[in-house]
């Protein structure tokens, strides 16, 4: 079994990979502000010419979330489909049950994305949850923008500013 510390932390990379500014987003499926925050931080990736990337990273808040672990599972499960699940499971945060996963699944052409099948994914959601408590992380979204921690709104006007070079 992979261990945390085998775990590719930057695998859910949205925009060019070798931008020269990374947001991390420490996300929870069932938070509702991340669903707000989704199409901001879409858009600041999608108008940046290439020069900023979105790296998603989960921090399931399952204490108060109940299926925010199993949706973490099956986006994991999605493989190169995530970003598909990923925008399901924000735009359904009501519907995340593993009848509804395994319909999102179908949906997108994923595999298997419930059950004891799902478990092997663990590891890397671990992986990303103890990253993000390491870093202080206690709610979502938490961003980062090149590593220094992100405490503005989530909007597109301020995640462009905070994404500009400083003069």
């Amino acid at each position: 079994m992979t261990t945390p510390n085998e775990v590719d932390l930057d695998r859910h990379v949205y925009g060019n990979p070798s931008a020269s500014v990374t947001v991390v987003e420490y996300g929870d499926f069932e938070c509702p502000y991340c669903a707000a925050a989704a199409p901001e931080l879409r858009k600041l990736v999608d108008g940046s010419d290439g020069s900023t990337r979105l790296v998603f990273r989960h921090f399931p808040i399952f204490t108060i979330h109940p299926y925010a672990l199993t949706a973490a599972l099956a986006a994991e499960a999605s493989g190169e489909l995530f970003w598909e699940m990923h925008d399901l499971l924000l735009t359904h945060q009501m519907e995340l049950t593993d009848v509804h996963l395994r319909a999102y699944a179908a949906r997108i052409g994923a595999g298997e994305v419930t059950g004891t099948a799902v478990q092997r994914f663990r590891p890397a959601v671990v992986a990303d949850y103890t990253s993000g408590a390491e870093l202080g992380v206690r709610g979502t979204p938490a961003l980062f923008v090149d590593g220094r921690v992100y405490r503005g709104r989530v909007s597109f006007p301020a995640l462009r500013s905070a994404v500009r070079p400083q003069s």
